[in-house]
This record gives C-alpha cells, sequence and structure tokens, in this order.
C-alpha cells in the first residue's frame, strides 16, 4: 500500500522514543520552517532535516517517495496553475495564450516543493508515533483548556482515529475499484462528467464500508465500558528525556539557520 499517512512502522529508534509531544511540537515547528524558507536555496535545510530524521528513525527512503504518491495529482495541478498563471516579466515560452515566465515557474516549483515537504514531514510523525501514544500527547498538550471545559480527550482520540483509518479506508477504495475493474467497470474513457459518474460504483460501497467501521469501532468502545478520558489512567507515563532536548536543540538550529541566512542575505533565490 502507497499510503503513509496515518501508517505506523513499530521500532526502537532514537525517533520512537521520542516524547510524543515532543513529535507534535517538532512537527509545527517543522510546518514553520518551511513556510519560513522563501529561496530555493533554502529549501536543501528542510530536506536534510526531514531526511536526517528519516534516517534516525530507521525508516527506508522509498517512504520518502509513498508519502508523495497520494498527493501526485494535486502537485500537477499546483505547478501548472501556478505555471500559467502567476504573472512575470522574463518571458520563457509564449504559444498563443499560454505564456510561461520565469516567475511563474520558479512559483510553480517553490509550491510543488512546499507541497512535498510537508506531506513527508506529516507522514514522517505518524510513521514513527503509534495512534495511542499520538493520542496521548495530544490529550496532554490540550490538557490546560480542560479549565474551560474543553473535550481535549475527545478531540485527541477523534482526530488520531481519524489518521489511523487514512490507510485502511485507501486500501478499501482500492480493493472495491479492482473488484469493479473485474466486472467490467470503466473509470478512464469519456469525458470528465462521465468518469465522476463512474466514480459512483467505488463511493457508495466505500461510505457505506466507513460507516460499517464507524459502528463496529463505537460497539467495541462501548463493550469495553469507554465512557471519555475522566479518570483514566495511562500504562505508559509520558515523560521528556534528553533525547527530546536534543530533537529540540536541532530543529531549533535550523530554524535559526534559515532565519539568519533570510536576514544577512536577502538578494538569496
Amino acid at each position: 500500500m502507497d499510503i503513509t499517512l496515518g501508517q505506523f512502522i513499530p521500532g526502537n529508534s532514537c525517533i520512537h522514543r521520542l516524547d510524543p509531544r515532543t513529535k507534535i511540537w517538532l512537527m509545527l515547528a517543522y510546518i514553520l520552517m518551511v513556510f519560513l524558507v522563501k529561496s530555493m536555496v533554502l529549501f536543501v535545510l528542510p530536506l536534510v532535516y526531514v531526511l536526517l530524521a528519516l534516517k534516525l528513525g530507521h525508516i527506508h527512503l522509498s517512504y520518502f517517495f509513498k508519502a508523495i504518491k497520494p498527493i501526485r495529482v494535486l502537485l500537477v495541478f499546483m505547478f501548472l496553475l501556478n505555471l500559467f498563471v502567476t504573472p512575470g516579466e522574463t518571458v520563457l515560452f509564449s504559444w498563443r495564450f499560454i505564456v510561461v515566465t520565469r516567475e511563474g515557474l520558479r512559483q510553480a516549483l517553490f509550491i510543488s516543493l512546499r507541497l512535498v515537504l510537508l506531506m513527508t514531514g506529516a507522514s514522517l510523525m505518524t510513521l514513527t508515533t503509534s495512534p495511542i501514544a499520538l493520542t496521548d500527547g495530544l490529550e496532554r498538550m490540550l490538557s490546560p483548556l480542560k479549565a474551560i471545559h474543553f473535550p481535549a480527550h475527545e478531540l485527541a482520540m477523534m482526530m488520531t482515529i481519524a489518521l489511523r483509518f487514512i490507510p485502511t479506508l485507501m486500501e478499501e477504495a482500492d480493493k472495491i475499484k479492482k473488484a469493479q475493474l473485474a466486472r467490467g467497470a470503466d473509470f478512464e474513457s469519456g469525458n470528465l462528467i462521465a468518469r465522476a459518474k463512474a466514480m459512483i460504483p467505488i463511493l457508495i460501497p466505500l461510505f457505506v464500508s466507513a460507516f460499517r467501521r464507524a459502528d463496529e469501532l463505537a460497539m467495541a468502545m462501548e463493550s469495553r465500558c469507554y465512557h471519555g478520558g475522566e479518570g483514566r489512567t495511562k500504562l505508559h507515563q509520558l515523560r521528556f528525556t534528553r533525547g527530546d532536548l536534543w530533537a529540540a536543540l536541532v530543529t531549533a538550529a535550523f530554524l535559526l539557520v534559515i532565519i539568519l541566512v533570510q536576514a544577512l542575505v536577502p538578494g538569496l533565490v
């Protein structure tokens, strides 16, 4: 299966052993890092950061490319949209109403790289963090909001379940599509409207399967006397370690380098 977002690969690497709260904060810092980059050259720093995390987490490089595969259509769409819509002064190609400028090409590459890095970083967090740990981390981070009766545990549980079922639903959709193809269904021919109608035999069984899984999950939780997070205890208590400190320092160093380089070299492209 080529969906990495929501999957978890058990392991005992230094990345796996990090506190889930640390990983969430590092993920937020990584997103900030990607959005702070205003130069094509500086994109090498977030790329080195995520590749270093993959290496330390003992995650094969193939998962980097698997993380990109689900958004390939979106990548192509965003690339072409920015390529042809972004105005510019330096014309690289012109044919009738189609005009490609240097500024448009730069913007298209810029947005595409940003999407790739964001998707890879999000996949890396779920690949090295179990759903239970992620739920505990989110709940602990949101626990101060319980003072205003904010449902921290319930929100964390819903977000984690949603992430967990992304690969499951994608796998289910792939099975339904193959079954329909075996029955002679055609999803490729015809115009856009015809292709959209052809997707109905996939979407309806997928929705039915999703509702059935949700009902089974609710029954399983009720049979185990689940009544929310009030009074629940934890088998594994979350604790920050020296590894969390080192991870935070390395991330802060990457952020600082990006900020300083762009401040000291404003003409960097």
